[in-house]
């Protein structure tokens, strides 16, 4: 009887050795909170190249397409707040948590698989791009140093690998924080080192044209040999401009990490605050800088060299520029860290080891939890962003190239038309 009890008592017993599933994170998040991820996520991420995007499209198609832009992400956000909870935006009561979520549950799992595809490769594209302008900015320090010291002709020349790998380290540290909700501290910091740089282009951008004595450039923009070659290159500024605005692929976790009960009326008054702003500094970054440079205006304002003087000005915003990349990456990877860890969880949920957090404690350092998960497929991203680094040149005009222009074309017209769609089919109540 004794031996029959412990058989039949034994498979409780091993069940309590299972991972327990992980209390629901408290959302404690308000606007401000939220403008600093989509601020984190946002500006920086094309402000600099948007001179030279300028000076492609001239004095009257640069703002209006900016505007243009804004307006359009805008549409998309409002659209994107009403799917956070279904079946109403406003009680629910079911909350999506992600963009993939929010287009299974109203558009089906065909879409949201089709969807997916494209998120997870904007997600993946962001952290190739982040590592590289990293290592842009960081070689653009030596740089600057070199021309102040051996003159502005000098050949200084440094590479970047090392860089990545710094990067790539620091990277894998802070993707031990549990998930969206705690790097609020990280945007906020991020999102200043935005401002603060973009601040330091748009000064040197105005110290510059008092200099001239007049601004420079033309309502048409750069003149070409070919129409052709126009083409091209307004295609590369719309594509520039296009990268520089959109968060959709963020901003349903974003919205995931406000209070209750009024989730959708805060993103979208955060929304209208963090566009306003980074449309304001936009036209006055591209603006300033094509006045500036006219057809010589470089491919980025601070690491294209426009800008020699004073060099620990350029030294401190290259490194404002780093910072808030350090934050930006974080912001675009927890949603791809988080929807591998639901995969993994689902195909190997008995496997206690895998989802298991261990606590270390090193000398003078408090204790901290390690995810065996999230540092090894962490590590794995930040492996394959070093081994791509070569593929996407950012801040570049050639960033703006038709194959970014289409993804991220696709990623923004899918969003707002599976909202479209839901809202006709009477998934969204009004």
């Amino acid at each position: 009887m004794e031996a029959a009890h412990s058989d039949h008592q034994a498979p409780l017993l091993a069940n309590t050795n299972q991972p327990r599933p992980r209390k629901p994170p408290r959302r404690t998040g308000n606007v401000w909170t939220a403008v600093s991820h989509i601020i984190t996520g946002v500006i920086g991420a094309g402000v600099l190249s948007l001179a030279w995007s300028m000076a492609q499209l001239g004095w009257i198609a640069g703002p209006l397409a900016m505007l243009l832009f804004a307006s359009v992400t805008l549409i998309s956000t409002y659209l994107l707040c009403n799917c956070y909870k279904t079946p109403d935006p406003e009680v629910g009561p079911v909350r999506n948590q992600s963009y993939i979520d929010a287009v299974n549950i109203n558009l089906g799992q065909t879409n949201a698989r089709i969807c997916g595809l494209f998120v997870q490769i904007g997600l993946y594209g962001m952290g190739i791009a982040y590592t590289i302008t990293s290592a842009i900015s960081l070689r653009a320090i030596q740089k600057s140093n070199c021309y102040h010291k051996e003159g502005h002709d000098a050949d200084c020349y440094f590479g970047d690998t090392q860089y990545m790998l710094a990067f790539g380290a620091i990277q894998l540290i802070l993707s031990q924080i549990n998930n969206f909700h705690n790097i609020q501290w990280l945007s906020v910091v991020a999102a200043i080192m935005s401002f603060a740089y973009s601040v330091i282009g748009l000064a040197l951008g105005i110290a510059k044209v008092i200099a001239n004595g007049f601004p420079m450039g033309s309502i048409r923009g750069i003149s070409t040999s070919t129409t052709g070659e126009k083409v091209w290159l307004v295609s590369q500024a719309l594509g520039d401009i296009a990268f520089a605005y959109p968060y959709s692929l963020i901003l349903i976790e974003i919205q995931d990490t406000l209070s209750p009960p009024s989730e959708m009326d805060t993103m979208k008054a955060a929304s209208i605050i963090s566009i306003s702003a980074t449309t304001f500094f936009y036209i006055c970054c591209g603006a300033f800088g094509y006045a500036a440079f006219g057809d010589n205006t470089p491919g980025n304002l601070l690491t294209g060299f426009g800008f020699y003087e004073p060099y620990w000005l350029i030294d401190f915003a290259n490194a404002c520029i780093v910072i808030h990349l350090v934050g930006g990456y974080q912001v675009y990877s927890q949603p791809l860290f988080a929807n591998v860890e639901k995969w993994v969880s689902q195909k190997f949920p008995d496997n206690g080891y895998i989802h298991k957090d261990f606590k270390i404690k090193l000398p003078l350092v408090k204790a901290f939890r390690l995810s065996i998960l999230r540092d090894v497929f962490p590590h794995h991203v930040r492996s394959f962003d070093n081994d791509n680094r070569h593929v996407v040149p950012v801040f570049q005009p050639s960033f703006g190239s038709a194959g970014r222009h289409l993804l991220l074309a696709s990623v923004n017209i899918l969003s707002s038309a599976d909202v479209l769609q839901a809202e006709e089919r009477g998934s969204l109540v009004d």
